[in-house]
């Protein structure tokens, strides 16, 4: 009997509103102490939302609300600049490994 394919998990991204595998998007966590961070690892507890390794995406997620509703919490500019910051620091690792 041929081994049955595994299904491969598909999630939304916040700021294109794309579906793309889980394993393609990185995560934004908000602990149950309330404190929203990026979560490279996909495993920190929390609710979480997905987005894109793109900084347009979310900058959009970020800007239309769809980031804080989706986390269901309101999200302050400290928070938001902590995220892009954190943002541009993956993804310049990303090009330097590339």
């Amino acid at each position: 009997m041929p081994a049955k394919p595994r299904k491969i998990p598909m999630r939304m991204c916040v700021g294109c509103r794309e579906m793309k595998p889980k394993k393609e998007l990185l995560r934004v966590v908000r602990s149950p102490e309330g404190i929203v961070s990026l979560d490279e690892t996909g495993k920190k507890a929390g609710r979480g939302a997905y987005c894109c390794y793109r900084a347009e995406c979310l900058g959009s997620a970020l800007k239309h609300g769809h980031l804080s509703r989706q986390l269901e919490v309101g999200l302050t500019p400290e928070v938001e600049q902590s995220l892009r910051e954190t943002m541009q620091q993956l993804l310049s690792a990303q090009e330097k490994t590339v």
